[in-house]
């Protein structure tokens, strides 16, 4: 199937193909209805102009696109994706990049974005942040033309990017606990559908299992009201487990919390582990166990990866460091 054109989206619309080139390069020349008509049509159409000639014409958007199905809000608290954006940030900034952010509710609207950025040519290029199994986001992009990158935590040649092994460090954690004697673990895990959340999951309840320990997994979304009313609902439980490990840091801290309300002495009475590590798991009392990683470096090998695809090339899927258990103060015997 041809490439939709400018001429397409002229005809189209009425109009000369110079009042399109004003519209998608968001020059003046053409009122605002009408550039709104112009990139609608150029939606439609799935409009997606040739990288080297914008270049050639000094259109090329010199932007990246990063979308997070987080609110704002979350994001301000939230060390790790601040970590991964500040990553990205520096990566970019040597060939003189900018980055677009935007937050969205729900999967659906984040391809949206995509297309929308398309369209427009606001982006170069996009990170996919958390894939999924069945990612719809991937299928778009590749419809699209538009270059892109994934930022996972499992091996995943679908399209470049970077990956990082959560299963040993999640087996470790399991091994780790069970000597402490512990024989019922909860885990506080992330949403369902992506692919770190099930591979966490899996790892911890295998090797849990081979030592005889007892594993409890409940849903969280990574906020404080989520950790709190979960780990609230763990600690009601007759048989209680005796460790939470949780799979952020803000969740973690919020179960802190809640052991205290409780009565619980941590780690005399509870063992409380935070699966992405910050400075905030440090000054917290007791300071927690946590998983550290560089995901500062996670960020921009992703963007590496991105900006490569950018210029052709498409190299395979880089893997980054990983996770190591970083033992502090709320951890101890069973």
């Amino acid at each position: 199937m041809r490439a939709a054109t400018m001429a397409d989206i002229a005809r189209r619309a009425g109009v000369s193909r110079i009042a399109v080139s004003y519209a998608l390069n968001g020059r003046p020349g053409v009122s605002a209805d009408l550039r709104e008509r112009i990139l609608g049509i150029a939606r439609e159409l799935g409009y997606r102009a040739n990288g080297p000639a914008l270049a050639m014409h000094g259109a090329a958007a010199r932007a990246i696109g990063l979308v997070l199905l987080r609110s704002s809000a979350a994001l301000t608290l939230e060390v790790f994706r601040r970590q991964l954006i500040a990553g990205i940030q520096a990566e970019l900034s040597g060939p003189g990049f900018a980055l677009a952010l935007q937050m969205v509710a729900d999967i659906g609207e984040e391809v949206r974005v995509h297309r929308r950025w398309s369209a427009e040519r606001r982006v170069d290029g996009v990170l996919i942040f958390d894939p999924r199994v069945d990612d719809p986001r991937i299928a778009a992009v590749r419809e699209l033309g538009l270059p892109a990158a994934l930022v996972g935590s499992a091996y995943d040649d679908r399209l470049p990017g970077a990956w990082c092994d959560d299963r040993d460090w999640s087996r470790e954690l399991a091994r780790y606990l069970a000597a402490l004697g512990h024989r019922h673990i909860a885990r506080v895990s992330g949403p369902a559908g992506m692919l770190h959340t099930e591979i966490r999951d899996e790892a911890l309840r295998s090797e849990a299992s081979v030592r005889g320990v007892r594993t409890t997994i409940v849903r969280g979304d990574y906020t404080g009201d989520s950790g709190a009313r979960l780990t609230r609902e763990l600690l009601g439980l007759a048989d209680r487990p005796t460790a939470v490990v949780y799979d952020n840091d803000i969740m973690a801290i919020a179960g802190l919390g809640v052991a205290g309300e409780l009565g619980l002495a941590v780690p005399a009475q509870l063992s409380i582990v935070a699966c992405e590590d910050s400075p905030l798991c440090e000054v917290v009392g007791p300071p927690l166990t946590a998983v550290h990683r560089d995901i500062a470096g996670y960020g921009a090998l992703a963007t590496a990866r991105l900006l490569a695809a950018i210029e052709g090339e498409l190299a395979p899927p880089v893997q980054a460091s990983g996770g190591r258990l970083e033992v502090r103060g709320s951890t101890g015997p069973a």
